[in-house]
């Protein structure tokens, strides 16, 4: 697990993106133990309540699951859940104001579907 932290934001919700992230990726598929609030406290050098929390917003947003005394797995579906809950905050952080500012500088939709396409194609830049 190479997990840099940031001062970007909170330690807990980086620690549930990191997971997220693994899920997604296909590190831990459904019904695979993730690690432990230990490991991840001692591996990150963070304090296990902080791992904890991250841990728990998974398990609140359906992502984990707690088998008691074992630890925590993936829940059925995760993936999906997780795609949902990040292309509904893609939608609410980029789409709707790259929608607005185009309404603001007299672009159509078509327009402004234009351009998304252009940058769909462009090579990336670096």
């Amino acid at each position: 697990m190479n997990v840099i932290l940031n001062d970007q934001s909170l330690i807990y919700l980086q620690i549930a993106q990191m997971l997220e992230d693994g899920i997604l990726h296909g590190d831990w598929g459904e019904g695979a133990q993730v690690p432990s609030t230990n490991e991840l406290a001692r591996t990150l050098r963070i304090n296990p309540a902080t791992a904890a929390k991250g841990i728990n917003q998974l398990v609140d947003d359906g992502i984990l699951y707690k088998r008691r005394g074992i630890g925590m797995f993936v829940a059925e579906g995760a993936a999906a859940r997780i795609l949902q809950k990040r292309r509904a905050a893609f939608y609410a952080q980029f789409v709707r104001p790259l929608a607005a500012e185009a309404r603001r500088l007299g672009l159509t939709r078509e327009e402004t579907g234009a351009l998304l396409t252009k940058a769909f194609t462009e090579k990336k830049e670096g």
